[in-house]
């Protein structure tokens, strides 16, 4: 039984901070495990990207007490900021980072160059290592998220209820969201947006007062953090995932509405017009719109709360492209080939 030691980062399991990455971290883990890997997690408690003195001598320690050889799958939040303690250890472990959102500088540049090998979570993602740093192009690999099957949601007539999962935080884009349903506010509907409130509060409360400001208090539900069932039922309840993201290497949100049918308004940063993807017929199963503009986000909720047609044709598309989404079986195949080339 190959042993693989996973470095993640010490919130991982905290059920007040959930993130695509985490979630990512945790379902390859489990995969690996039930591939048949001995799998050994070393949790590094720390503010990661942003550790302390102490918190990197901590994390220096996890890689000297790991036995030569030792084939190490270490999460990109903590990798790309402790290259001098990869840079150490870099002839004796074989080291495989995992880049879920690129830093793009120097610190990021030294410790990918310190790795044996780098896996993507996304095609965008990759490209984007490969355009700023001088990595061979053989050991940068792609396993990007796959996604659970779930049951179709059943959509109301109106279209009204939209979602939005995401940490409440400026670079998710809520306050542009915020503006332009201010737009659309005689219009009916409903937006609850799911995720941590606690990363940036005083950007939540700036948030809070932009609602409070335009009316729409009894409109608008900030929840928090859901997870399990509370989350399938949030889904489950949606006509439309928002997506106003200024930054996305991925949006495992995106694939996790499109399992159940839900259409997608997004931006079109990163990764997500690949995420969103299109039907087998080229049908894109949402809509797209330019970042950080109000008023391009608002033109298309008009569109959708207007359009009865508009949102039968979403929902038909969402609903096949459920068929080509992949599962994470796919994912944990993936990791495994780039494992196994950085173990030889």
């Amino acid at each position: 039984m190959p042993i693989l030691h996973v470095i993640l980062p010490g919130d991982i399991d905290d059920p007040a901070s959930p993130s695509g990455g985490n979630g990512y971290d945790r379902r390859i883990c489990a995969g690996l495990a039930e591939a048949g890997w001995s799998v050994r997690e070393h949790g590094v408690p720390g503010a990661w990207p942003d550790p302390t003195p102490a918190e990197r001598t901590a994390l220096a320690q996890v890689l000297a007490g790991l036995p030569d050889a030792a084939l190490v799958l270490i999460d990109g939040l903590v990798a790309s900021v402790v290259p001098d303690a990869l840079t150490a250890h870099s002839r004796r472990l074989r080291l495989v980072a995992l880049v879920h959102l690129p830093r793009d500088d120097d610190s990021e540049a030294s410790a990918l160059d310190a790795a044996t090998a780098v896996v993507a979570t996304s095609t965008w993602t990759r490209d984007a290592l490969l355009r700023r740093y001088a990595l061979p192009a053989h050991r940068v690999h792609v396993a990007a998220p796959g996604v659970d099957p779930a049951p179709p949601a059943p959509g109301s007539p109106t279209g009204s209820a939209l979602l939005c999962v995401a940490a409440v935080a400026a670079h998710k884009g809520h306050d542009v969201l915020v503006e332009a349903l201010a737009a659309v506010a005689d219009r009916s509907f409903t937006l609850t947006c799911v995720g941590p409130l606690h990363r940036e509060p005083e950007f939540v409360e700036r948030l809070r007062d932009r609602i409070a400001t335009h009316r729409l208090g009894d409109r608008v539900r900030l929840t928090g953090p859901l997870t399990g069932a509370g989350l399938d039922a949030a889904y489950a309840a949606a006509d439309l995932l928002v997506h106003p993201s200024r930054g996305e290497t991925y949006g495992m949100v995106v694939t996790e509405a499109l399992a159940r049918g839900v259409p997608v308004l997004a931006t079109t940063v990163g990764g997500l017009p690949d995420t969103l993807g299109h039907t087998a017929a080229g049908e894109r199963p949402g809509l797209l719109v330019p970042p950080d503009d109000p008023s391009a986000l608002a033109a298309a909720l008009r569109r959708w709360l207007d359009d009865a047609a508009l949102r039968t044709a979403l929902r038909q598309a969402a609903r096949q492209r459920r068929s080509t989404l992949h599962d994470w079986t796919s994912t944990v195949a993936l990791i495994t080939t780039a494992l196994k080339e950085a173990s030889t």
